[in-house]
């Protein structure tokens, strides 16, 4: 009877999210394909065009000093292949891409809802499980990333995904981590989490744990294979481009704390600015194997050392811990009901 009571009111609260989501989508579609000239979701068919055309996205910041950024191909290349894939499918410009991608990122995006409402409805919390599923729908951050198409939608979800699914169903839950990073590698700070989590609950621990990094690797290494093939040197310059690049003050007045020594210590600047975040990082993977804290609340914080401290700070990098905070705040919360889908399945702790 509990169960469907909760049930009714999950699907209730989610056909309501879902109406206001598609009206919040579907406003921002009727933006003009070259008003969005210039933003990443442009560059990244950009890309595709390029591979199409025999020319490799990574090779370009070989003539950089891996300091100012010239929209240099950072990501993985999953994104880039599916958008030649698109185009060799017979739909060429930036505006049949758009087509494409702006349904896709509303999926997505509600997925992102639907699992944040029902990570809340399994512990009895619907009325704040719908306003936290609100605020990832409606909120700044959101509106944001619908108004540019970033691909934070996609990478979230299966971010949030792997999380839900990592007790139950482990080899999943390594897969959706590594398709999340496969979209957008922004969650790899997360990456000891996850191999910690496998040492602790493993039967055969070095086992358990390099199967576990192979699937984690399997597809950002896969996709990457024939670029890395292709030239080596330019791949790796250009996805290390995002830890040397220069500071950006993307949003004014708000520098981090490396930004503003290196204008008395020129030096502390590229992979040595990283030092303090990486040492905060450090601390998290150690709390997590060492005083038992929750995978959720760890990979929360993890993400906000990433915001807070690192040099380049995007609108859109202020989703990623939010998303995963919010669920982080009811974790201890034990479950009103058995798992009975994989999609409800999480770890409430380690």
């Amino acid at each position: 009877m509990l169960q469907r009571r909760l049930n009714q009111r999950y699907w209730l609260a989610l056909l309501l999210l879902m109406a206001a989501g598609l009206l919040m989508h579907s406003s921002f579609w009727s933006i003009p394909a070259d008003d969005l000239i210039g933003e990443d979701i442009y560059y990244i068919w950009l890309e595709g065009k390029r591979i199409i055309a025999g020319e490799n996205p990574y090779a370009r910041v070989l003539a950089s000093d891996m300091r100012a950024n010239d929209k240099y191909a950072t990501y993985f290349p999953l994104a880039y292949l599916v958008s030649a894939l698109v185009q060799k499918l017979g739909l060429p410009t930036f505006l049949n891409w758009l087509y494409l991608w702006r349904p896709l990122s509303f999926s997505f995006h509600m997925g992102i809802v639907a699992l944040t409402l029902k990570f809340f409805c399994r512990r009895g919390l619907w009325l704040l499980g719908f306003v936290a599923a609100a605020i990832l729908l409606l909120g700044r951050w959101s509106l944001y990333i619908t108004r540019v198409h970033h691909l934070e939608f996609a990478a979230i979800f299966f971010l949030l995904l792997s999380l839900m699914l990592l007790q139950s169903k482990p080899r999943s839950a390594l897969l959706a981590f590594s398709l999340s990073l496969g979209i957008k590698q922004i969650a790899i700070f997360l990456l000891p989490l996850y191999l910690i989590y496998l040492w602790i609950n493993g039967d055969k621990r070095i086992k358990d744990v390099l199967l576990g990094f192979l699937i984690i690797l399997s597809v950002p290494v896969l996709t990457s294979l024939p670029f890395l093939i292709w030239n080596a040197e330019g791949f790796f310059k250009s996805i290390m481009f995002s830890a040397t690049r220069l500071g950006s003050l993307h949003i004014d007045g708000a520098p981090s704390l490396d930004i503003i020594l290196s204008q008395n210590l020129p030096w502390l600047v590229g992979l040595k600015a990283k030092l303090l975040m990486l040492s905060l990082m450090g601390l998290i993977y150690l709390s997590f194997w060492r005083e038992k804290v929750g995978i959720f609340a760890s990979a929360a914080l993890v993400m906000m050392v990433f915001l807070y401290f690192n040099s380049v700070l995007f609108l859109q990098y202020f989703l990623w811990p939010l998303s995963v905070t919010l669920l982080a705040l009811v974790e201890r919360m034990p479950p009103l009901m058995p798992q009975r889908h994989p999609l409800l399945a999480e770890r409430s702790n380690v």
